[in-house]
């Protein structure tokens, strides 16, 4: 039976999520405020903290990937993105006749509570020093608490075709390294990142919590400096940890993704090499 999947949040990961499984014979339909989507893909628009715009969702869903962004960084805009909207959708594929199987929600690593460098897998505990992590927790248990089979997907720093920040401020010497103890980082390329909810739309019997990170926890210090070899600019400056956004030092924890790896997923960018290598040309 052919699955009719609704993407909420079909923007720079949800798009290429939508793509691929309407590449795969599925009926997709992606959801946005507005703009074109990707071939095979029927585009809704409306706005997921609008109950009213969501009348018009397609009836009979049965999976629901839902891959929305914040509009912003701040307290509202996490509420509305995180958990309005994840209880919004639900509600509205309901009233619609969907009958869910399965919801995939893409959460982040910052539900983690460690910020000290300690390594985390999906046992680890969660108690966010944030209202971001706060708000997706509350999403997350939004989707885990129904009669549906929910999953939820902790992604790391998400990089790829288009998000070349890291890569611009090394080229122009805008960032430096830092002295101390190391700060690791986690990262997963976006490829990867709709490779992953794919793989859980269709898993068997998946587990509830996937962390979504490439092999590669590593120093911030370890990636600027090889970003700077490759790129030719020489050696960074080094400096105090005091420059660095608290978001950063938050995030300070070795991520495992290998609870991932072992349902059976493979990594088309096993490490940060070689995404920021292709990227590089």
């Amino acid at each position: 039976m052919k699955r009719r999947v609704l993407v909420a949040g079909c923007g720079y990961v949800g798009a290429e999520v939508a793509a691929r499984l309407a590449a795969r014979g599925q009926e997709v339909f992606g959801l946005r405020r507005a703009g074109a989507g990707p071939d095979g893909v029927t585009m809704v628009h409306a706005d997921l903290t609008s109950p009213a715009s969501l009348a018009q969702l397609p009836e009979g869903i049965t999976h629901l990937v839902y891959a929305a962004a914040a509009s912003g960084f701040g307290e509202s805009a996490y509420e509305a993105a995180y958990v309005d909207g994840v209880r919004n959708v639900l509600a509205a594929v309901g009233a619609r006749g969907g009958a869910l199987e399965r919801v995939v929600f893409t959460s982040s690593t910052s539900v983690y509570a460690q910020s000290d460098g300690e390594s985390v897998d999906e046992g680890s505990l969660t108690a966010p020093s944030s209202f971001a992590g706060e708000a997706m927790l509350r999403g997350e248990a939004l989707v885990l608490g129904g009669p549906w089979t929910g999953v939820v997907l902790r992604l790391g720093g998400i990089y790829g075709p288009g998000r070349t920040r890291l890569l611009d401020e090394v080229r122009s010497r805008s960032v430096a390294l830092t002295d101390g103890p190391p700060i690791y980082t986690n990262r997963i390329h976006r490829d990867d990142c709709a490779g992953a909810i794919v793989h859980l739309l269709e898993l068997l019997a998946p587990d509830g919590i996937y962390n979504g990170v490439d092999a590669a926890s590593a120093p911030r210090n370890e990636v600027l400096a090889w970003l700077a070899e490759r790129l030719g600019v020489g050696p960074l400056e080094s400096g105090g940890v005091e420059s660095l956004p608290a978001r950063t030092l938050r995030s300070n924890k070795r991520v495992s993704g290998e609870r991932l790896r072992r349902s059976g997923y493979t990594l088309g960018y096993p490490t940060w090499r070689e995404g920021y290598g292709g990227m590089m040309g």
